[in-house]
């Protein structure tokens, strides 16, 4: 008798958070952070919406993200400091981003 395995199941989405203020919404793998942001009500600054303007930038407290674009806007050391551009992040786990200017 044989069995077949379940295939794993993809997260459909994850949970993005702000810090301090507490809001958090879903956050969708396919689409940027900042679009997740907008749709769950979490007002969160923008401009070019293509990570080269920076007016999003925040700081990733926790959690992963890929970009959606070969140069996101930031340098190195920036992203090594957690720094992110939600516009162009998206999503590949739970995150928790510090609200601009915080």
């Amino acid at each position: 008798m044989t069995t077949a395995s379940a295939a794993p199941h993809a997260v459909p989405f994850f949970i993005a958070r702000t810090h301090p203020d507490g809001q958090q919404c879903d956050a969708w793998p396919e689409q940027p952070l900042l679009v997740s942001l907008e749709q769950g009500g979490i007002d969160w600054p923008s401009s070019c919406r293509n990570g080269t303007c920076r007016t999003c930038i925040g700081q990733l407290a926790s959690g992963q993200v890929r970009y959606s674009v070969d140069w996101p806007g930031l340098s190195a050391e920036e992203i090594a400091s957690g720094c992110v551009l939600p516009c162009v992040a998206h999503p590949a786990s739970d995150v928790v981003l510090e609200m601009p200017g915080i």
